[in-house]
């Protein structure tokens, strides 16, 4: 079986709760979801976190569960939160989230989720995401964690940014990724991995991207319970492994439900991965899961599987 790191899974949620929108339509299935990314190869899961509220409920997750892990950072469309007066001044924010992490050293394996995204700016302006992005690199100063990135139609800000302040950073990955092939190139230039999801697979020129990184640059994930690869996405064809699934409303025992994903679908993504790049699946899944243990678990003592 493949074994895998999902690195980016949204596992706070409520929709693993069984709750969408605020009103509860089904049992709490959270807990078989996460027997059913074991049973998947899923052997390690990375909590995304992109607030306050999400870091306090993320390390409440992970102390629950020994192969469950999280990030503390602030996404970009979150960023207003470092103006918030309830929690002081941003300095004093970051302090918090440097408590977070000094706090849970066991359990926070990266900075993040954090970067740009112009996509979404009704929620917080590039100028306030270019500043509260900047000063987290602080801590990836201070920490030495890498970097859980985020990245949206923003690269030349992005880059600018980074290249400035290389010092204060141990590597990361740009997750969730869906750029240009030049993109690509231009964050392995800087020294970061890329993170493939469902997200990352939609398209023709998507699958060119993918395509174009190097199997050592590669990291795999879901985006949960985002990012799930639909019929209609041009990596589709490509998918081997269907599970059974069931319209929220008509939950049942044993049964995914339909367009929630979960860790378990990350054997889609890497059937995807693998089929268009005529690559075996195994060993990419292999090369991928070094890749994780490298960044996240540098204290992990692994063997080449070549």
């Amino acid at each position: 079986m493949n074994k895998f790191i999902d690195i980016g899974a949204n596992l706070t949620d409520k929709v693993f709760r069984g709750i969408y929108r605020g009103k509860k339509v089904h049992k709490d299935d959270y807990i078989q979801i996460l027997d059913r990314a074991t049973s998947f190869g899923v052997s390690k899961i990375i909590v995304t976190s992109g607030c306050k509220a999400d870091i306090e409920e993320a390390l409440q997750l992970v102390k629950e569960q020994e192969n469950l892990f999280t990030t503390v950072g602030i996404h970009p469309t979150r960023c207003n939160e470092f103006d918030d007066e309830k929690f002081g001044d941003p300095l004093q924010y970051l302090n918090l989230l440097r408590d977070f992490i000094s706090q849970n050293k066991s359990k926070v394996v990266a900075l993040g989720e954090l970067g740009l995204d112009y996509d979404r700016t009704q929620f917080c302006t590039p100028e306030v995401q270019k500043k509260y992005f900047e000063l987290q690199l602080d801590l990836a100063e201070e920490t030495r964690l890498p970097l859980f990135l985020h990245s949206r139609n923003c690269a030349e800000d992005f880059i600018e940014i980074v290249e400035r302040n290389r010092h204060k950073i141990s590597g990361g990955v740009v997750h969730s990724f869906t750029g240009t092939i030049d993109e690509a190139s231009k964050y392995i230039d800087l020294g970061f991995y890329i993170g493939i999801n469902g997200c990352s697979l939609k398209t023709e020129e998507n699958l060119k991207a993918m395509a174009s990184i190097p199997a050592d640059k590669l990291m795999i994930e879901t985006d949960s319970p985002w990012c799930g690869i639909r019929n209609t996405h041009a990596g589709a064809k490509f998918v081997e492994t269907k599970f059974e699934s069931k319209k929220k409303e008509r939950w049942a025992e044993g049964y995914t439900v339909k367009d929630r994903t979960e860790p378990c679908h990350i054997l889609q993504v890497l059937e995807v991965m693998a089929g268009y790049r005529n690559e075996d699946k195994e060993r990419l899944a292999k090369i991928m899961y070094e890749n994780s243990l490298r960044l996240f678990f540098p204290s992990y003592t692994f063997y080449s599987f070549f």
